[in-house]
């Protein structure tokens, strides 16, 4: 009964006119976000994160927490008409989605991509609901050790799902962690690589090196690749005497590949580092697996496109669990919602939901009303969002290159802030260009200087002796939770490599 008078509790706050404004103005920013080849969540969230500032806090939380699940739903519609993933997380549904607007069901399969994102999403919403508060009364029992061990485990499993090399997820954790040392070292009061300014006492701030990093290097890096001077315009030709609605045998024919899709996709979701990328394409390969039909699989199959659109929406709303109850971001999206809720006092653990019970069911309950939103706009905004894919780099990309230099110099009119934005974007294009991790970086960024406090907080607890770590049940399950995840996740990532590489082979 709690859950249920705390969600009550969450719904009367997240419906008050105001929360509603940011909730629908984060639903189509999102949804934006996600159309523009390109960019994603993270990029996005990076831009408008100083936006947010002065804001309301549980406001702009649901309006941030909006545009990172409704990029899930707006990436999905470059998918479908120009074969174009507008994020990793929707390179599965291009697979089926493509083929199928190919056919000239260019409509029932955006149709039903909003339907199978909002199924996703909400039983994602529903299983956080449950699952979130168990969480947080296991990890009440934590102190410095586990947060230590939650802040390594973290940085880990991020650095074993770099796809490239994790030689290069290490080096780039690495320089998140150097430049979290920067600033006055709070327990001997001495100043670290600060080089004599005084702006640099403070240490460096993560908002310009996230802006940086995801909205200027991708941005860079968008140019270096020509998108610049592809033309505009869909491939697929979609006309009004074409059957826009899908049919009552599409949504028959998937009503289990729905359930499948959120139960995998919110499990995976869960794990950090996997995220939802993992998510879509495993849950693709399980669809094709368990079909009666595996040829029609990349020719234009429904369940093709549903499997991976339930499955990267519920994975969306799986990552918040760890992100609420544990403090723990398992991607660059929700490391860069964590920033947001360290940018307003607020730290996420084990102690977050009852501390600010409001905040915490304000943002679950959103996610409700988000989806519901998000639906709606899916579906009567598709042409909206088809004009959207029209306008060219040359005019988005100057844009986004002001919208960045005035939100980093809005927080703190600092223009060192401002040119370290600059810097960490030529940075950011060097690390996409040679694979390097954008989003290890800058996860090991906002988490060093936590764990630093945390190891540092043991060390005087245990008197210097490291056994602290094997002598604590939490701690040693923790340990445990790891080791298995850095075995298994690179297992996890094959299997999602492999279907991507079996359709590529098979298209």
């Amino acid at each position: 009964m709690d859950i249920f008078s705390d969600l009550f509790m969450g719904l009367s706050i997240a419906i008050t006119p105001i929360n509603l404004v940011y909730l629908l103005i984060g639903a189509m920013v999102g949804m934006i976000v996600g159309v523009i080849p390109g960019f994603g969540p993270s990029a996005g969230l990076a831009i408008l994160l100083p936006v947010t500032f002065g804001m309301d806090p549980i406001g702009a939380i649901m309006m941030l927490a909006a545009i990172y699940y409704g990029a899930m739903y707006g990436g999905t519609i470059t998918s479908i008409l120009i074969n174009t993933p507008g994020e990793s997380a929707t390179v599965a549904s291009t697979f089926d989605g493509f083929p199928l607007a190919k056919k000239g069901r260019a409509g029932p399969a955006l149709v039903m991509q909003a339907v199978a994102s909002f199924v996703g999403g909400t039983v994602g919403v529903i299983l956080i609901t449950i699952l979130a508060p168990m969480f947080s009364q296991v990890s009440r029992s934590f102190g410095p050790p586990e947060y230590f061990l939650l802040a390594c485990m973290g940085l880990l499993t991020l650095i074993v799902m770099i796809g490239s090399s994790w030689k290069l997820g290490v080096i780039s954790a690495l320089i998140g962690l150097a430049l979290g040392t920067v600033g006055v070292d709070l327990e001997t009061g001495q100043g670290r690589y600060t080089f004599g300014s005084a702006e640099l006492i403070g240490g460096i701030y993560f908002i310009p090196i996230a802006i940086g990093l995801f909205g200027l290097g991708e941005l860079f890096y968008a140019f270096w690749s020509g998108l610049h001077n592809t033309g505009s315009g869909s491939i697929v030709q979609y006309s009004k005497e074409q059957r826009f609605w899908p049919t009552a045998q599409d949504f028959i024919s998937t009503k289990w590949t729905m359930v499948r899709g959120s139960v995998l996709g919110f499990v995976v979701g869960v794990i950090p580092g996997a995220g939802a990328t993992i998510a879509s394409l495993m849950a693709y390969s399980t669809e094709r697996s368990l079909s009666k039909h595996p040829e029609r699989f990349g020719k234009g199959e429904m369940a093709g496109l549903v499997a991976p659109e339930t499955a990267n929406n519920a994975a969306s709303s799986g990552a918040m669990i760890p992100l609420l109850t544990l403090g723990i971001p398992g991607s660059a999206s929700t490391a860069v919602l964590l920033a947001a809720f360290m940018l307003w006092g607020l730290r996420p653990g084990p102690l977050f939901m009852s501390q600010n019970p409001e905040l915490a069911w304000g943002l679950i309950a959103s996610m409700y009303l988000g989806n519901m939103v998000l639906l709606a706009i899916s579906i009567f905004a598709i042409p909206l969002f088809v004009q959207i894919i029209k306008v060219p780099y040359r005019i988005l990309g100057p844009a986004v290159v002001v919208i960045c230099a005035l939100g980093t110099f809005s927080v703190h009119a600092s223009f060192i802030e401002t040119y370290l934005m600059f810097a960490a974007g030529i940075v950011g294009f060097f690390m996409r260009r040679f694979g390097f991790s954008p989003a290890a970086l800058v996860l090991a960024l906002v988490l060093g200087p936590l764990a630093e406090e945390a190891l540092r907080q043991t060390m005087t607890i245990s008197r210097g002796s490291f056994a602290i770590f094997v002598q604590r049940p939490a701690s040693l399950w923790i340990i445990g939770i790891t080791i298995a995840l850095l075995v298994f996740l690179p297992i996890l990532g094959r299997i999602g490599s492999r279907a991507a590489n079996t359709e590529k082979a098979g298209g």
